[in-house]
């Protein structure tokens, strides 16, 4: 193991392992999050995969989406929500699978989009995530995050429509390697997962009246 301070023989002046390992991970570049071809020439603010795609394969949609690199996301958001990271919070999932998310719930990329996903997935874990936990992210979301990622009040709104939609999620989708299941349709996936395309678009429209005005819900 590197070592960033003295010599064995002075432990004192060494990081605490939990603080290397965060040193060491924001060190590391994510590659996989570019294993998977996207569209280089789609626009991430206009890109929406929508609800009526069941007859599509995953791979055919995922091949849809805007290319964009890990490196371009802040380090703050990597650290809580990359599963690699230290201090990840329950439900962290890869780059890649949670663009398959978003592809599952038929959102797009806009911070309301941003924060239904993440709280579906949150969701998903059911009882292994604690109250504290969901107050903590939503704490750090939406005061502590860099001002392009950071939550709004509708933003929260939409997080807890998710999480508390994931509650009802046949298993956790933070677990579930994506990757190796592009060629199944989506019909099939939501089936695994128990999402409704129904039960969402009723789910949509509550978040419409609730989040009036904004981009994301007028997509919905």
């Amino acid at each position: 193991m590197t070592q960033f301070y003295g010599h064995e023989s002075k432990p004192s002046k060494r990081l605490p392992v939990k603080i290397t390992e965060g040193v060491k991970f924001l060190l590391e570049e994510d590659k996989e999050a570019q294993a998977v071809t996207k569209d280089a020439h789609a626009d991430w603010r206009k890109w929406n995969p929508g609800l009526d795609n069941d007859h599509l394969t995953l791979a055919q949609v995922y091949a849809t989406l805007p290319g964009d690199k890990s490196d371009d996301m802040d380090l703050m958001v990597k650290l809580i929500e990359n599963p690699k990271s230290p201090y990840a919070i329950t439900g962290a999932i890869s780059l890649q699978d949670h663009d398959c998310v978003h592809i599952l719930l038929g959102r797009g990329l806009l911070p309301q989009d941003e924060a239904f996903v993440i709280g579906y997935t949150m969701g998903t874990a059911g009882k292994k995530i604690s109250k504290e936990e969901v107050k903590l992210f939503k704490m750090i979301s939406s005061k502590l995050y860099p001002d392009i990622y950071r939550f709004r009040e509708g933003d929260l709104i939409a997080y807890d429509l998710g999480f508390r939609y994931g509650q009802k999620a046949k298993r956790p989708v933070y677990d579930y390697d994506f990757m190796k299941h592009l060629s199944k349709p989506l019909s099939q996936l939501r089936a695994e997962f128990g999402v409704d395309v129904k039960a969402l678009r009723k789910l949509f429209l509550a978040e419409k009246k609730r989040i009036p005005d904004t981009k994301e819900s007028a997509r919905l």
